[in-house]
C-alpha cells in the first residue's frame, strides 16, 4: 500500500511538471428530426470538442454553437486559437483553479471556458482515478429520469415522433397559436409525464390562460414562459400560476439567481451557459438553500457533454439530458438510458470512451 502510494505521489508531481496541450475538434451531428422551438429551426448541431492532455491523460469536454446567444464554433476556436498559449501554460492541479484562471482570461466566452472546465474536470477525475459525481461533494439521493424532447411543429407530427419514442417524460415544446392543441392531441395518445418549454413564447396574458388549461391536462411545469427580462411580467404570471415556474433563458449565471428566486420556482442550469462545472455546483447550493428546485437541461450536446450533466443526478429535481436521443451522436460511448434513467459507465472522469473516428 505504502509503494503505491508513493508511485501515486510521483506521477501526480510528475504531471504537475508537464504543459497543458490542447486539441479540438469541430463536431457536426445531425438530428433524426429538424428540431424547432419557438426561437427557431435547425437540422444539424454543431459543436466544439475539446481535448487537455497532461501526461499521457487526456480530458475531453463540449460546448455546443447556439445561434441565440452568438455563438459558433468558429468564433470558439478562434479565440481559443488567440489565447492558446495561455490556455496550455497553466500549471494544473485541480480544475477549480483552472476554471477561475480562464474566467478571467476569457471573461465574455463562457461556452468556451465550459468546454474547457469540463476538460479539466474529465482530466482532474483521470489523475484521481474517480468518477467526477465523486469528487464534487453533492450527495443527494435523487434519480430523475430525463425528459425527451418533441421538437415544435403540426400537431400531428409531433404526436408521430412521440408515438415511435416512448418515454416517461416528455419535454414538449411549446410557443405558437395551437399551444393547448398540441397537448390536448398527445395527452390523448399517452399517461407519460408532460413538462413544457416555451422558449420565451408567451405573453403574460397567453401565459395565465395557457397555463391554467395545461394544468388540467396534467403538465408539472412550465420552463420560461416570458421573455428572459420581463421580470414585472413574471412577478404577475407567480402569482395566478397553477403550474411551477422554471427559469432558463433568465438564468445565466448565478448573479441571476437572485431575481429568479423572487419570481421563479425553480432555476434550469445550462453548464455552457453558466461556463462549466464549477460554476454550475455553486448555483446548485445557491438554488437549494433558497428552496428552489433545481434542474439541468440540455443544449443538444452529444454523449460528451451529456456524460458531464449526468454528474448532478443525485442533486437535480428534474433533468433533461437527451441530446444522444436526438441526434446522430457517434462521439463517443459511457452512458446508456433504460426507460429514461441514465446509466453512466463508473469509468473515471466522465466516464467516456471516444469513438476512435474522433
Amino acid at each position: 500500500m505504502y509503494l503505491k502510494f508513493v508511485c501515486e505521489l510521483r506521477f501526480f508531481h510528475f504531471l504537475k511538471s508537464i504543459v497543458i496541450q490542447l486539441y479540438y475538434k469541430h463536431l457536426r451531428s445531425s438530428f433524426k428530426h429538424p428540431f424547432t422551438t419557438s426561437k427557431g429551426s435547425k437540422t444539424v448541431q454543431e459543436s466544439l470538442l475539446v481535448c487537455l492532455q497532461l501526461g499521457p491523460l487526456q480530458g475531453y469536454g463540449e460546448a455546443p454553437a447556439i445561434p441565440y446567444y452568438d455563438v459558433t464554433v468558429e468564433s470558439m476556436i478562434a479565440t481559443m486559437e488567440a489565447k492558446r498559449r495561455m490556455i496550455e501554460k497553466f500549471a494544473f492541479t485541480e480544475p477549480e483553479r483552472y476554471w477561475h484562471y480562464l474566467h478571467h482570461l476569457l471573461p465574455e466566452h463562457h461556452f468556451l471556458v465550459a468546454a474547457l472546465d469540463i476538460a479539466a474536470w474529465d482530466l482532474f477525475g483521470k489523475m484521481r482515478r474517480l468518477p467526477i459525481k465523486d469528487l464534487l461533494g453533492l450527495s443527494g439521493d435523487k434519480t430523475p429520469v430525463t425528459s425527451y424532447t418533441i421538437g415544435l411543429d403540426n400537431p400531428e407530427k409531433m404526436l408521430e415522433k412521440m408515438l415511435a419514442f416512448p418515454w416517461p417524460l416528455y419535454k414538449i415544446k411549446l410557443g405558437c397559436e395551437n399551444d393547448i392543441e398540441i397537448v390536448t392531441l398527445l395527452r390523448r395518445h399517452t399517461n407519460a409525464a408532460f413538462i413544457v418549454d416555451v422558449n420565451a413564447g408567451w405573453t403574460v396574458e397567453e401565459a395565465i390562460g395557457k397555463i391554467a388549461a395545461l394544468a388540467e391536462l396534467g403538465v408539472e411545469m412550465v420552463e420560461q414562459p416570458l421573455a428572459k427580462d420581463d421580470w414585472a411580467g413574471m412577478r404577475c404570471l407567480q402569482q395566478q400560476s397553477k403550474l411551477p415556474l422554471f427559469a432558463d433563458e433568465s438564468c445565466v449565471s448565478i448573479k441571476h439567481l437572485q431575481p429568479c428566486s423572487e419570481v421563479f420556482h425553480g432555476i434550469n442550469i445550462k453548464l455552457t451557459k453558466c461556463s462549466g462545472i464549477t460554476p454550475a455546483v455553486e448555483m446548485i447550493k445557491a438554488a437549494i438553500s433558497q428552496n428552489m428546485k433545481v434542474m439541468m437541461g440540455s443544449m443538444n450536446e452529444t454523449t460528451v457533454g451529456t456524460a458531464a450533466i449526468a454528474q448532478f443526478l443525485p442533486v437535480l429535481d428534474y433533468v433533461d439530458a437527451d441530446g444522444p436521443l436526438l441526434l446522430n451522436d457517434q462521439t463517443a460511448t459511457g452512458i446508456t438510458y433504460a426507460n429514461g434513467v441514465i446509466e453512466t459507465s463508473g469509468l473515471p472522469g466522465l466516464g467516456i470512451q471516444l469513438l476512435q473516428k474522433n
